[in-house]
């Protein structure tokens, strides 16, 4: 290995991060006076495996109402604005005490119809903007503050996204995105294989699933979306990567679960059952 090469984040580690301020752990203290912190969940009609995905009922409520009401348990928000691409997402949006936004229908990913609503918004380039996914019905109020400390305590880092550790039949699926990390909790690659690759199978890989929740500061994400989208990122179809290839960098909070999402029918009656709990 290069002298210079950046190892990869073992197993034995994994704990220790998790509790280290460094990495955005529990103890780090969150709030600052300078900018406020917004949450926009971008949702779009034409979703190709389960269409009109957004307005599908669960236990009687649409899934992106399930999103918007568990954004607003965290209390972590000054404002949570759906951004959608449908006029009917935006009428059920609002008939149930929502925010919304219509924006374009031609967005290539999730992170330009948020930036979209950022801009529309007129929001200040220190501001904090979580995309929470219009999939996820159970948002994690723990999720959020580590995303939030971290770039609070990491000035040089304006991108941020969780991990969890990856079950053993998530290694293998190209639906669960890996993403290893340098030393001090940095991204050096998401990938829809597993990574690290694991050459003589005697060692912990320590594989990490990355979850779908990004934070950035809205500077950035005004400049993430005026870059063209770079090679790595159109063979994996992972817009993180877009990031990663001009030199920025993401940080990666670890957690312990990942949240709910809803991909297929499958998916939808798994929540119900869980939401059924409470």
């Amino acid at each position: 290995m290069p002298d210079n090469a950046v190892d990869a984040v073992p197993c034995e580690q994994i704990l220790k991060m998790m509790n280290d301020p460094w990495n955005g752990g529990t103890n780090v203290p969150t709030g600052c006076e300078y900018y406020k912190t917004y949450a926009i969940i971008p949702a779009r009609i034409g979703s190709t495996r389960l269409p009109r995905k957004p307005l599908l009922e669960i236990n009687g409520l649409p899934l992106i109402i399930h999103c918007l009401n568990s954004a607003k348990s965290t209390g972590l928000f000054s404002d949570i604005i759906v951004a959608t691409d449908s006029k009917e997402i935006l009428d059920v949006v609002e008939a149930h005490g929502g925010k919304g936004l219509l924006t374009d229908k031609g967005h290539p990913s999730g992170t330009d119809r948020v930036f979209e609503a950022a801009s529309k918004l007129a929001l200040g380039e220190e501001d904090i903007i979580v995309n929470i996914q219009g999939d996820q019905p159970v948002v994690h109020r723990d999720v959020v503050k580590k995303l939030i400390a971290f770039l609070e305590d990491r000035p040089d880092v304006k991108m941020a996204t969780p991990a969890c550790p990856a079950l053993v039949e998530e290694v293998q699926n190209p639906n669960r995105v890996k993403v290893v990390l340098s030393k001090d909790g940095l991204a050096l690659y998401f990938s829809r294989a597993p990574i690290p690759y694991l050459r003589d199978g005697d060692t912990d890989p320590g594989y990490l699933r990355h979850i779908g929740i990004y934070a950035y500061r809205n500077g950035f994400l005004k400049q993430f979306v005026s870059l063209p989208q770079g090679r790595l990122e159109v063979i994996e179809k992972l817009e993180q990567l877009r990031a990663l290839e001009f030199g920025h960098k993401i940080g990666v909070v670890l957690v312990d679960r990942a949240p709910l999402d809803v991909d297929t029918m499958e998916d939808l009656k798994a929540v119900e059952e869980y939401l059924k709990k409470f």
